[in-house]
């Protein structure tokens, strides 16, 4: 079959980085190609190529046999390709249908905006290719699945056969998902061509038809999905074997650490978010928090971390009233936080690993001597925890910005750790990471829960709940809906208690 799109040397070099290195691609009309590899294998740039948003240094795009140059987004549009970006590219205070025709509106005798034809048309279109939805509705008002399916319609309203979709989930909740393989394994069947960008090996196995793998900038092999595994491709993402499957050492429960009594806090807008929760963590535990985005744990995480108030109840940490502490005064009693946003609240980008691996730390013995710095002590630290957590470079005068995303994870787990905590609260510990940081994390959090630390851990990834809790707790609406012993569920159960489905009567966490 005469493939749709085909690359041949492509190759585009920023500074310091060779992004795409003579890549060679072949890509089938109704298919689903995926593109797997580690964060900065080349993955995104090389669709950002297809899309016209680069120009390849060098090398030759073919769209159904014919070489093409892709000058931008609007060409590519011309030639049927249309991308669905991992962050959504929609008007949020506009209505569906206002965002599907935006730049291309129907008009009536060539001047007036015809809104009604316009609402007619992505109705029809959106029940057409099996994507029901209202086209009055603010896109605010969606949910983020709902959100991704007004990307797809407006991509596919503006003629697109070949469809990319960089990290379709990330943000999709188990059901979410299931909804768009659906929606995906549909537009095959209406003869589209679909390329899936990930690092979800598990996804990708369940959707793809061919899979290429991406590391250094290169095609390390393209796999037909019947004849490889998870491990085969982990194994040429990263160049070693890695650890797909954690195995928990048995549980050792110790003494209650972290007790939370009727807590209620609000969001950034007022408006009551935690609503009444309580839950306790024992030494040698793990807790995971699951729900979907926006149904209060990242103002738990606030306010258990020192970052925000909570406006009723208690906090107690080793029995000890916590409650409206400072951040300084939680870490003290022994409270680690890895957060969710490591560049705006993990971080300070222009400081170097040296200076961002003793935060928290810097103004106390042994890295100070009342306010002067001890810069050989911090120096001879920070070498010593760059070696034992694999940050690379292996050099601690380099500035965190420069850093890769998992090396910068590496960074904020190592300060965490060496805090000798009590607690560890790690939120979303491995968002954004490929299959080898997101390993390295898995294994770091275990070895805590192993030595007899506490450790709580909130995660929109319910694989990575279950596969690291000993028990799990659900948030809904702020609100605990359902608690349960890891091994005792599963994730279509969470999934239906995250989306408010169902309910405990009396929930014990």
């Amino acid at each position: 079959m005469e493939p749709v799109i085909e690359l041949k040397g492509i190759t585009k070099q920023f500074p310091a980085v060779l992004a795409n290195d003579h890549i060679d691609l072949s890509i089938r009309k109704k298919e689903v190609f995926a593109i797997v590899g580690e964060n900065g294998a080349g993955k995104t740039t090389l669709m950002n190529i297809i899309y016209g948003l680069y120009q390849p240094d060098s090398g030759k795009i073919f769209i159904r046999g014919k070489e093409m140059r892709i000058n931008g987004p609007h060409q590519a549009i011309t030639q049927g390709i249309g991308m669905v970006h991992q962050h959504f590219m929609l008007v949020p205070v506009l209505t569906v249908a206002e965002n599907v025709v935006l730049g291309i509106e129907p008009t009536r005798a060539g001047l007036v905006m015809d809104m009604d034809r316009a609402r007619k048309e992505v109705a029809e279109f959106s029940q057409k290719y099996g994507m029901p939805i209202d086209p009055d509705t603010r896109v605010e008002y969606l949910p983020v699945g709902m959100q991704q399916r007004v990307e797809i319609i407006k991509a596919l309203f503006r003629g697109a056969e070949i469809l990319i979709l960089d990290e379709p989930t990330a943000v999709l909740t188990p059901l979410e998902r299931e909804g768009l393989f659906l929606t995906i394994n549909a537009l095959v069947e209406q003869e589209k061509t679909v390329i899936f960008i990930s690092h979800k090996l598990n996804e990708v196995m369940a959707i793809a038809d061919r899979i290429a793998v991406l590391r250094g900038g290169r095609v390390m092999g393209v796999v037909d999905n019947k004849e490889t595994s998870e491990a085969q491709l982990a194994r040429m993402m990263v160049g070693r074997d890695v650890v797909l499957d954690i195995a928990k050492n048995p549980q050792k429960l110790g003494e209650l650490v972290l007790e939370v009594q009727d807590l209620r806090a609000k969001n950034e807008r007022g408006l009551d978010a935690v609503k009444g929760i309580s839950f306790h963590l024992r030494r040698g535990e793990i807790l995971g928090i699951a729900g979907v985005e926006g149904n209060g744990q990242t103002e738990l995480i606030r306010v258990l971390t020192g970052m925000a108030k909570a406006e009723s109840g208690k906090i107690l940490v080793n029995r000890k009233d916590m409650t409206g502490a400072s951040v300084k005064s939680l870490r003290q009693a022994g409270i680690a936080h890895i957060p969710q946003d490591r560049l705006r609240t993990g971080l300070i980008l222009p400081f170097k690993i040296s200076e961002n691996i003793v935060l928290g730390m810097h103004a106390e013995p042994p890295f100070a001597r009342g306010i002067v710095q001890q810069r050989a002590e911090v120096n001879r630290f920070a070498k010593e925890k760059e070696e034992e957590f694999d940050v690379r470079p292996r050099d601690i005068t380099v500035k965190a910005r420069s850093l890769s995303g998992g090396n910068q994870q590496k960074v904020i787990i190592a300060r965490e750790v060496s805090s000798a905590p009590e607690v560890m609260i790690a939120a979303q510990p491995t968002r954004g990471l490929d299959i080898g940081a997101t390993e390295f994390v898995h294994r770091k959090l275990l070895e805590e829960r192993d030595k007899g630390k506490a450790v709580l851990l909130q995660s929109l990834e319910l694989e990575e709940i279950l596969s690291l809790s000993d028990r799990v707790m659900v948030m809904y609406g702020g609100e605990i809906v359902g608690c349960f012993e890891s091994k005792m569920t599963n994730e279509d159960e969470l999934a239906h208690y995250m989306l408010g489905l169902k309910r405990q009567e009396h929930v014990d966490a």
